[in-house]
C-alpha cells in the first residue's frame, strides 16, 4: 500500500497522496444502461503518463473505455495535489499535467467521451501538479524548486502556447502548494499552500496576466483542495497536518482587493486528513474526502455558509483522494488511492451518498474529472 502521509518539511504533513486497468467493457444493454457520463483519471506513471477514460451509466455502472497517452511522463509517486487534470467548461478539451516531464498535455474530447491528443507545452517550472482553465486562459502550478504559476493560452483547436510574462512566484520557497484554480468568472486565480497554511490570490486581467499576489492566512492549518460555488464562494479543505479527527472545511469570499473574508471558519469533519473538495452544480451540497479516515464528508451550503450534513464511510484502507461530480449532480466519483479504485456514489435529495460501483485503476492514478 502506498504511503499517504509523507513529510514536505521536517515532521510536517504534505500529501493526502495516492493497479492495472483490469475490467474490459461490459456487455451492457445500451437502451437500458447505456453510457450517460464520462470519467477520466491520469496514471502519472514514470514510464509514460496516460489518461484512462471510463463510461458511466445511468445506474452508476463504470465501464472502461480506453487509455490515451499524454506524450509526457509522470512520477509514479503521490503529488499531494488537486486538479491534476481538468475539463474546460464547455467540455471540449481535457488538460493534464505531466509531473515527470514538466509539461502540460491538451486533448480534444470527442462526442463519445474518447480523447485525441492535440498538444504539449512546457509548464514553465518543475513538477507541475495542478492545472486550471477559464475560457482560453490556462494556469499551471509548479511545485518543484521554489514553486510558481505559469499562464498558457488554449486556442480553438486545443493547441497551447505560453503567455509571455505570466510566471508568478508563490509566497516563498518550499510552501507545499496543492492546487491552482480560477473563480467561476475568471477574475481571480487561487493557490493553496500546505506548508505555510496560506492562500494566494491574484486578479487576472483581460490579457491573461495576473496582478500582484495577495496572500491571506488559512482559517485552519494545512489548506489543501478547494472549489468555488457558482456565485464565487471559495471552499477550502484543511488537513490539520493529518492530526486524527481534526480536519475541517472553511468557506471564504474574495474581496475586491484580493483579501479573503471568512464566511464559515473551519467547520469540523470529525475525520482525518480532509484533502479534496467538490461541489454539486446545484450549489446545495459540497464534499471533502478524508484520506486518513476512508470517508467522505458532506456539507449543506447556504449563501456560502457550511453545515456538516453527512459522513459516508468508504472503508478502512480506501484512502479516498480526488473527486468529480456528474454534470447533473446525480453522482459523485471518488478516486480511492488505497484500494486503487474509482468509486461511483449516487447523490440522494438530502446530499447523502450511497455506493453504486467500483472499477480498478493503477496504484499511481492521480486526479479525477467527469461530466
Amino acid at each position: 500500500m502506498n504511503k499517504l502521509f509523507v513529510p514536505f518539511a521536517a515532521m510536517m504533513f504534505v500529501a493526502c497522496s495516492s493497479g492495472g486497468f483490469v475490467r474490459e467493457t461490459d456487455e451492457v444493454e445500451q437502451d437500458l444502461r447505456g453510457p450517460k457520463y464520462h470519467v477520466y483519471t491520469a496514471t502519472n506513471e514514470a514510464s509514460g503518463n496516460r489518461v484512462l477514460a471510463f463510461d458511466a451509466t445511468a445506474d452508476g455502472t463504470l465501464i472502461a473505455r480506453g487509455s490515451f497517452s499524454t506524450g509526457g511522463v509522470g512520477t509514479s509517486a503521490g503529488l499531494g495535489n488537486q486538479g491534476g487534470l481538468v475539463l474546460s467548461s464547455d467540455r471540449r478539451f481535457l488538460l493534464v499535467v505531466n509531473a515527470g516531464s514538466n509539461d502540460v498535455s491538451s486533448f480534444k474530447v470527442r462526442g463519445d467521451g474518447s480523447l485525441a491528443l492535440v498538444d504539449r507545452n512546457p509548464s514553465g517550472g518543475t513538477l507541475p501538479i495542478s492545472v486550471t482553465v477559464h475560457d482560453s486562459v490556462v494556469y499551471v502550478l509548479n511545485a518543484g524548486g521554489t514553486g510558481n504559476i505559469r499562464g498558457l493560452r488554449l486556442d480553438d483547436e486545443g493547441r497551447l502556447s505560453s503567455i509571455a510574462g505570466s510566471t508568478r512566484s508563490l509566497s516563498g520557497a518550499a510552501v507545499g502548494p496543492a492546487q491552482v484554480g480560477f473563480s467561476p468568472d475568471g477574475e481571480w486565480l487561487t493557490v493553496t499552500e500546505k506548508a505555510t497554511s496560506k492562500i494566494d490570490v491574484w486578479r487576472v486581467g483581460v490579457t491573461g496576466l495576473t496582478g500582484a499576489r495577495r496572500t491571506s492566512p488559512s482559517s485552519g492549518t494545512t489548506p489543501f483542495g478547494f472549489a468555488f460555488t457558482g456565485d464565487g464562494a471559495l471552499l477550502v479543505s484543511e488537513a490539520f497536518g493529518g492530526a486524527a479527527n481534526a480536519s475541517a472545511l472553511s468557506s471564504y469570499r474574495i474581496e475586491s482587493d484580493g483579501d479573503l473574508d471568512v464566511l464559515s471558519a473551519s467547520v469540523p469533519t470529525g475525520q482525518t486528513a480532509a484533502c479534496w473538495v467538490a461541489i454539486l452544480p446545484s450549489n446545495r451540497f459540497a464534499y471533502t474526502t478524508n484520506t486518513g479516515s476512508g470517508s467522505v464528508s458532506g456539507y449543506a451550503l447556504h449563501e456560502g455558509l457550511l453545515t456538516l450534513s453527512s459522513t459516508t464511510q468508504i472503508g478502512a484502507g480506501s484512502s479516498p483522494l480526488d473527486m468529480a461530480v456528474a454534470r447533473n449532480g446525480k453522482f459523485v466519483w471518488v478516486l480511492e488511492g488505497g484500494s486503487h479504485m474509482i468509486g461511483a456514489f449516487a447523490v440522494a435529495h438530502d446530499g447523502s451518498l450511497s455506493a453504486r460501483d467500483t472499477i480498478a485503476v493503477p496504484a499511481t492514478a492521480n486526479g479525477l474529472a467527469g461530466w
